[in-house]
């Protein structure tokens, strides 16, 4: 991979932004996301006001290798592990117990859905922040999830502290990853179909 200036860039101005609390409009490996750091309170808070929802409604992880998942999970159970192995798109897992996050991130069950990002941006920018980042649809709640960048409402990109140009440009077109639920047990449920 030899990354472009805007991606340098990007990555060292988002770095900053999440170090200060900010929130970031970035491509990740499935849409375009909203994202901050994970382990920030009032971070978090923003994306809810920015996405008029209600934080019962948590929001998922990324994490650039699942050997950080011990850290913000209490157990993962056998099955996870399987399905991180096999999965061959981007995939994201609701685990019980989660720990070390922004308890406003956690769901009122203690869960959080986490996906490791293999994506060359959202995953570098994990890796340099050292804390996993929030990523959810860059939209406001209950309107339809941009697939590219042009689809991204003005009112989203004012509202957020910085805007990655990396892969603006990028027309092809992704979608949202599949979504399992994995209980304690191992028990497994399909909440969203890729």
């Amino acid at each position: 991979m030899n990354p472009s200036s805007d991606f340098k860039n990007d990555i060292i101005n988002c770095v900053e932004v999440l170090k200060k609390g900010g929130v970031i409009l970035y491509p990740t490996d499935t849409i375009w996301g909203i994202g901050c750091d994970a382990t920030n309170p009032a971070a978090v808070e923003k994306i809810y006001q920015l996405k008029r929802r209600t934080d019962s409604k948590s929001m998922l992880v990324l994490l650039d290798n699942e050997n950080f998942l011990t850290g913000y999970v209490d157990k993962i159970p056998d099955v996870a592990w399987d399905l991180i192995e096999v999965s061959d798109k981007p995939l994201t897992i609701i685990y019980p117990g989660a720990k070390n996050l922004a308890k406003n991130l956690i769901a009122f069950d203690g869960s959080v859905g986490i996906r490791i990002s293999h994506e060359d941006f959202s995953s570098e920018l994990v890796k340099r922040h050292k804390k996993p980042i929030v990523s959810t649809s860059a939209n406001i709640s209950g309107e339809k999830s941009p697939g590219i960048f042009n689809e991204i409402s003005s009112e989203i990109i004012d509202a957020v502290d910085y805007v990655v140009k990396y892969r603006q440009d990028d027309y092809s077109r992704s979608q949202a990853s599949e979504i399992i639920k994995i209980g304690i047990g191992g028990e497994i449920e399909i909440i969203r179909k890729a």
